[in-house]
């Protein structure tokens, strides 16, 4: 299926490593032109690389703070224009909310809520002007099924869901579209931090808690990279023109509801 976005620039942060470098990963083989950003230089040197040589695409690696004004700065310099972006972020830490400071509060909400909040407050307008944008934020499942020791997520990323309901129709008009992507278990590294902190919690053995956590998932197995890569390539995509202001979960039927 031609996804008929050969040509069209995109920005994705946290492109270095798991979940953002997949979804760079598979737009860049659609031939889109990625700008993709972390804050390591060796890392994301190192992937611009990578995803270039799997996919012959142009690739421009950026090393900076998507959650600072200068870091959003610096990408925007690296691509003003942006036809589609990705806003992605790792969570905040895990942990009881009666030890969170006000400082972590704000640093939490400024890492998965403001950060994406301001790079679409800088690049909608152009998208509006060319009638055509595609805006994806990866979220979290904790968004649907909370999860107590993530607190901080829970609170951000709902936060943020919240605002893209409210804008997300409101540019509609404009082929415009603006969804989140909740991903279940992916088996990144920031997975496995978090499970070898609901292990630390339960005082279980990590490989214990990994199999607990594997035993939930209908599927029987952890999502591939890959996998969540080719979801967002599509919501980006000329295909996925009528689907906007959905939260969409990919966790391999362990959200046991109806809805």
């Amino acid at each position: 299926m031609d996804l008929g976005i050969k040509g069209r620039k995109a920005i994705v942060g946290g492109a270095s490593m798991g979940l953002g470098k997949a979804c760079a990963m598979s737009l860049a083989r659609e031939g889109a032109e990625v700008v993709i950003v972390s804050r390591t230089t060796e890392r994301i040197e190192a992937a611009a690389r990578e995803i270039a040589e799997a996919t012959g695409a142009r690739v421009v690696p950026v090393a900076a703070d998507f959650n600072s004004d200068e870091g959003r700065a610096k990408v925007l310099q690296a691509c003003p224009d942006p036809d589609i972006l990705v806003n992605n972020s790792g969570g905040p830490p895990s942990g009881d909310f009666r030890d969170w400071s006000r400082e972590t509060w704000m640093a939490a909400l400024n890492n998965n809520m403001l950060s994406a909040i301001f790079m679409i407050r800088d690049t909608i307008d152009g998208m509006i002007g060319r009638k055509w944008g595609r805006i994806v934020n990866i979220t979290s499942s904790a968004v649907k099924a909370p999860i107590s020791i993530l607190g901080l997520s829970n609170g951000a990323r709902a936060g943020l869901t919240g605002f893209i309901a409210g804008l997300s129709r409101e540019v509609a008009p404009h082929n415009i579209t603006i969804n989140n992507l909740m991903p279940g278990d992916f088996e990144t590294e920031r997975y496995v931090q978090n499970t070898q902190a609901f292990a630390k919690k339960s005082g279980k053995p990590y490989d214990e808690m990994r199999r607990m956590r594997l035993g939930r998932i209908a599927a029987g197995r952890f999502g591939e990279p890959a996998e969540f890569g080719d979801y967002c390539a599509f919501l980006c995509s000329d295909r996925a023109a009528f689907i906007t202001a959905q939260n969409l979960l990919i966790d391999g039927g362990k959200y046991p509801g109806t809805f």
